[in-house]
């Protein structure tokens, strides 16, 4: 994939992967967000590894972070969307879920996340929807 990269205002989205920073990205997974808490550091590298990173950048100080798990041509899987506390209430979230969602590379596929609590941003900014069969759907769970 090409690298992209977008600005606004003193804000940059990249997928360069070079600047990722994979220790604070650990570091915000198992310290403030709810779904990865148990996550090791090696977990975190090799997901890093293995998906296509939305990095957001205030100059060279990493704020933010989306990953995307896809193919490329049938499944994308969003997860892992996350902006530091103090950067929050700037709308960078919004318009970090607008970017991806907008990507090229990434349309016309089956495109899922699972929320807890952020259902009208996905909605809105990226027009995800409830599952269209959900009977259809299952899961297998780690241990």
């Amino acid at each position: 994939m090409t690298l992209f990269e977008t600005q606004r205002g003193p804000y940059t989205i990249s997928t360069d992967p070079a600047r990722l920073d994979a220790a604070r990205i650990h570091q915000w997974l198992t310290q403030d967000a709810y779904w990865a808490h148990t996550r090791s550091l090696e977990t975190v590298q090799r997901s890093i590894e293995h998906s296509l990173c939305f990095g957001v950048y205030r100059g060279d100080e990493q704020v933010g972070l989306a990953r995307v798990v896809t193919d490329y041509a049938t499944f994308a899987w969003l997860c892992d969307v996350f902006i530091a506390r103090e950067h929050r209430g700037q709308g960078l979230g919004k318009w970090l879920v607008e970017t991806i969602a907008g990507r090229p590379e990434l349309q016309n596929m089956l495109f899922l996340l699972a929320t807890r609590d952020a259902h009208g941003l996905y909605e809105r900014y990226a027009g995800f929807a409830p599952l269209h069969a959900p009977e259809r759907w299952m899961e297998r769970r780690r241990a």
